[in-house]
């Protein structure tokens, strides 16, 4: 009974795909040093309005996605491949190092909750292609919909606990702590990229044999 309208495998995927893209540990140093000039309640409602901002962005995508790849034409295989490829080179940033340096915060300004910490630090390319492409493989069957969307709310509540106490997992895990989580996620989502990949691969041959 549950099976017919929960997936865990479904669930499982799509979010530790997400969790991995939108890194929530990895983004605290980049949150405090937006939000360095703030008072404990603003960087709050900062990480409460960030947190609204990349879920409504996801979720925009994930209902959204199907009807403009129809719409230009793509199909869920093409999808898989660019989006496999995309992820990719996100997991290969992660594992050299190579993510945007942290803002100026004298260049920040009050919208910092919405741009660029909601959009494009947390629901950035990868993280809207990982959705787009976790709602097309699931067929669009009512086990799918309700796992991938659970799967969006338990990431984004990780973002939300990451962000609210910041400070203090800031002191626990230290720099080095967090870059060595960020070199495990990237790892994972380069096997998770190449795995999108290869299924698209042989998606796309199906359709032409």
């Amino acid at each position: 009974m549950l099976q017919s309208v929960f997936d865990t495998t479904v669930f499982a995927t799509t979010f530790t795909t997400l969790l991995v893209i939108q890194d929530p540990l990895g983004a605290i140093p980049i949150f405090l040093s937006l939000t360095s000039r703030q008072t404990p309640p603003e960087r709050a409602a900062s990480a409460r309005q960030a947190t609204v901002v990349s879920f409504a962005v996801i979720v925009l995508f994930a209902v959204f996605g199907r009807y403009i790849l129809k719409f230009l034409g793509i199909s869920v295989p093409s999808l898989q491949v660019a989006g496999g490829l995309l992820l990719l080179l996100v997991a290969l940033e992660l594992l050299t190092d190579k993510v945007d340096e942290s803002p100026d915060p004298d260049a920040v300004t009050a919208n910092a909750a919405l741009v660029p910490l909601g959009t494009p630090l947390l629901a950035g390319p990868g993280a809207i292609v990982a959705a787009m492409v976790a709602v097309d493989t699931t067929g669009g069957g009512v086990a799918g919909w309700v796992s991938v969307t659970a799967a969006i709310i338990g990431t984004h509540i990780a973002i939300w606990v990451s962000l609210r106490f910041s400070l203090g997992l800031n002191r626990v895990l230290g720099t080095s702590g967090i870059r060595i989580l960020t070199r495990v996620m990237g790892l994972l989502l380069a096997a998770i990229a190449v795995q999108i990949m290869a299924d698209g691969v042989f998606a796309f041959l199906e359709t032409r044999l």
